[in-house]
């Protein structure tokens, strides 16, 4: 298992209110849900009315597939209308980086070495 995230500044200039703003904001979250089945928040700089910090995640067993998916989303937002892409940070995560258990029930591996090498 594979846990891609995001976390990426969308710059607003034509935003004159927080309003505004959401619209935007709901707008890049929807489209970006409905098109990647991705999810996707405002994290940071919520009362800044022409910042939003973004999160996104996805979750795969293929950590190849999640790149090339963060590479699409990513030029999805650079090609956007109402706001231009800030700073982005991205990193992939395999399960053994994450909290919490490595083995199922009865202790065995959820996953081989070789999954783990290959990043499968």
């Amino acid at each position: 298992m594979f846990v891609a995230v995001v976390q990426f500044e969308l710059l607003i200039p034509g935003a004159g209110s927080i309003k505004d703003k959401r619209r935007v904001v709901k707008s890049v979250k929807d489209r970006l849900h409905r098109e990647h089945m991705v999810s996707v928040a405002e994290v940071a700089h919520l009362d800044d009315m022409r910042v939003a910090g973004m999160a996104l995640t996805a979750v795969n067993r293929d950590g190849r597939y999640l790149q090339s998916l963060i590479d699409s989303v990513l030029a999805k937002l650079r090609g956007l209308h109402d706001a231009e892409l800030g700073e982005v940070s991205r990193e992939i995560l395999h399960g053994t980086q994450l909290p919490g258990e490595t083995t199922d029930e009865q202790g065995r591996p959820l996953w081989t070495e070789e999954e783990r090498r290959s990043g499968a």
